[in-house]
């Protein structure tokens, strides 16, 4: 069992800048792949960014290619979304998830663990 906890979200001005944190609990933190999706009103739950258990490698959606970062410290159980240039598209409640296994997923149905998402407005 892993249990999930965001944090870091608020409001920010467009081409702001904001730092996600997910702190996990339970064990064998470092074997899981952790993902990051956001769930804006009206629209379906989209991809945002993923990483290996190791770190060593990382996925984004197009939208956030380039803006965003997913790092992960394992001795701290935590991984982490630095997110630059916001735009107000960005608004949305920001989930952290963690699979097992090595494979980077972007399907939120390959995610066995979910926190309880942390919201995200950027103002125009």
């Amino acid at each position: 069992q892993v249990q999930l906890v965001e944090s870091g979200g608020g409001l920010v001005q467009a081409g702001g800048s904001l730092r996600l944190s997910c702190a996990a609990s339970g064990r064998a933190f470092s074997s899981y792949a952790m993902g990051w999706f956001r769930l804006a009103p009206g629209k379906d739950r989209e991809f945002v960014a993923t990483i290996h258990w190791s770190g060593d490698s990382t996925y984004y959606a197009d939208s956030v290619k380039g803006r965003f970062t997913i790092s992960r410290d394992n001795a701290k159980n935590t991984v982490y979304l630095q997110m630059n240039s916001l735009r107000p598209e960005d608004t949305a409640v920001y989930y952290c998830a963690a699979r097992s296994g090595s494979y980077l997923h972007t399907n939120p149905y390959e995610y066995d663990y979910w926190g309880q998402g942390t919201q995200v407005t950027v103002s125009s």
